[in-house]
């Protein structure tokens, strides 16, 4: 799935679909994630906020909790930074964090050998995910 704006119409199957009761901060807060770029809670609040008015930020976390559990978003852990959420799910790409301004892009999988794929020891684990950060300095902060 993309990151595209699929429309409150979608959103509210999604939620019915995962189990999840329909409201209109949660069919905003998908729709906010799904439109942003690696949002952190605040300005998925804000922009919820903007789409529907007032909504708690417990509310935003809380559902952010319920829709990352049910596989409607993904949540993201930079380190040294907080939170991030993103619409892009169910494909193994990875993710470009700027060390200066923070600003996340997605990546595809690894080309070449796939060393993210296959660890030397799996430990008896069945490894069904890999999380691979590069790291490096933006394009934006680059030029600056």
């Amino acid at each position: 799935m993309t990151a595209a704006q699929p429309g409150p119409r979608v959103a509210a199957d999604a939620l019915r679909s995962a189990g999840l009761r329909v409201t209109a901060a949660r069919i905003a807060i998908l729709e906010t994630v799904r439109a942003g770029d690696h949002l952190g809670a605040e300005a998925i609040a804000d922009g919820v906020r903007e789409r529907v008015g007032h909504v708690s930020t417990q509310a935003v976390y809380e559902a952010l909790n319920a829709l990352t559990a049910t596989g409607l978003i993904r949540r993201i852990e930079p380190a040294g930074s907080p939170a991030r959420y993103e619409g892009r799910i169910g494909d193994n790409h990875h993710h470009l964090v700027c060390r200066l301004c923070g600003s996340v892009s997605d990546v595809d999988c690894v080309v070449g050998d796939a060393p993210c794929l296959d660890p030397a020891d799996a430990a008896g684990y069945l490894v069904d995910e890999a999380d691979v950060t590069f790291w490096g300095i933006c394009p934006d902060c680059r030029g600056a």
